[in-house]
């Protein structure tokens, strides 16, 4: 991904490919409708919260950890074995997300380390920065070739840049390319799936699309299950319009599902408020 020559966002082209257009048109109103609820009126703080401990078991479900939600809510001890620091980790990284929107659009490298650092919970001289060469990946869902440190580092900069930019790209497809970005080219030793999806949520909140943070996209990614998600990706990193496109397409019917959930609870507060 690059940011020299004309000044034309690549993004805003995405947003033209086919199927693109109706998936944007397609999560704007799903959003909206939940956005109109009655609960959310009086008790968005609750839809919100419901949401982001939703969209951590989401996450951590796509990282192997697919642990009913109640086990999700119960639990306290997150550092036992790799399942449970999995989902600590998405916990910790959807409460992370929203005290970093501010800095997301002057400096999003700074952002992408501070999520690596908190998924992580540890300090050491590989955590927080991109990999070395010949430095490892442990990122097992993913089978994509792994980039070579360099090209790992020109890409986060490509990337940032159209960030900084900014630009008129709807915030799915913007969303869409940093997740896809990230995960094709997995730039930390670890963690790099539930970094790229807190990225996600960032770039939807933040973008306004979703500013209560109620559409949980992690949710809608389980949802349609580790083997759909991989295949979607491919096509992202082979980078053909067609694979692209799918992939933003994935990614939008993952918000709806995630709108589908926070509606659900949205139902559930009604009834229990009644």
């Amino acid at each position: 991904m690059s940011t020299s020559g004309a000044q034309v966002d690549p993004l805003v082209a995405l947003g033209e490919l086919p199927r693109v257009a109706e998936s944007v048109a397609a999560v704007r109103k799903a959003v909206d409708r939940v956005y109109g609820h009655r609960v959310m009126r009086r008790r968005s703080n609750e839809v919100t919260s419901e949401a982001a401990l939703r969209g951590a078991r989401g996450s951590a479900a796509l990282a192997g950890a697919d642990w009913a939600l109640e086990e999700v809510r119960r639990r306290s001890d997150f550092g036992v074995d790799d399942e449970s620091r999995a989902v600590g980790a998405a916990l910790r990284l959807g409460a992370e997300a929203g005290q970093l929107l501010s800095v997301w659009r002057q400096s999003p490298l700074r952002v992408l380390a501070r999520l690596h650092l908190v998924a992580a919970a540890r300090q050491d001289g590989a955590v927080g920065r991109p990999r070395l060469s010949g430095e490892p990946v442990d990122e097992p869902l993913i089978e994509l070739p792994l980039p070579g440190a360099d090209e790992v580092a020109a890409r986060l900069d490509g990337l940032a840049g159209l960030i900084v930019a900014g630009g008129s790209a709807p915030a799915l497809v913007t969303a869409a390319v940093v997740h896809g970005e990230l995960l094709a080219v997995r730039p930390f030793g670890s963690y790099n799936g539930l970094v790229a999806r807190a990225a996600e949520r960032i770039v939807l909140v933040g973008s306004g699309l979703d500013p209560k943070a109620v559409c949980p996209a992690e949710v809608g990614h389980a949802e349609q299950g580790r083997a759909s998600y991989a295949a979607a990706l491919a096509g992202y990193a082979s980078g053909t319009p067609e694979g692209v496109a799918e992939w933003i397409a994935h990614c939008g019917r993952s918000v709806e599902l995630g709108v589908r959930e926070s509606t659900a609870v949205c139902e559930a507060l009604q009834r229990g408020a009644a």
